[in-house]
């Protein structure tokens, strides 16, 4: 029994002594990275899945800069508008009686009997707005 134990012993041994192991190694998976290009395709894909944002954001956003931007023109129209209807001179933009187009925007003005008849006409929207004076 002792001259098993001891062969065994002797036979694990040489195992033991034979083991190897190798080296560990990094390999990248993202490409930006020295990673395979291959890999590409699904990463941006993996990535688009977790993106919580939507790129309609930034062209909500573009819009709404432009909306604002256009917003803000009629406003100032439309105040110019105001203010040479009530101090009675407008430097010549708009015209006594007629139509004008400016920035989207179809104002009408007409007189009558009684006054001063102005329709305010949204091209975009179509919202129409009538002032009597």
């Amino acid at each position: 029994m002792k001259i098993i134990s001891q062969l065994l012993l002797m036979v694990l041994m040489c195992f033991c002594i034979n083991a190897s192991a190798q080296q560990l190694t990094y390999k990248a998976v993202n490409p930006n990275f020295g990673g395979n290009y291959l890999n590409y395709s699904w990463l941006m894909s993996s990535a688009n899945a977790q993106n919580p944002f939507d790129n309609k954001e930034n062209s909500s956003l573009t819009s709404n800069l432009l909306s604002s931007f256009s917003d803000s023109m009629k406003r100032q129209i439309l105040n110019q508008l105001t203010r040479s209807l009530f101090s009675g001179s407008d430097g010549g933009m708009f015209p006594s009686e007629g139509s004008i187009e400016i920035g989207g925007l179809i104002i009408t003005i007409e007189d009558i009997r009684n006054g001063t008849i102005i329709t305010i006409i949204d091209s975009e929207t179509g919202e129409s707005t009538e002032i009597i004076l």
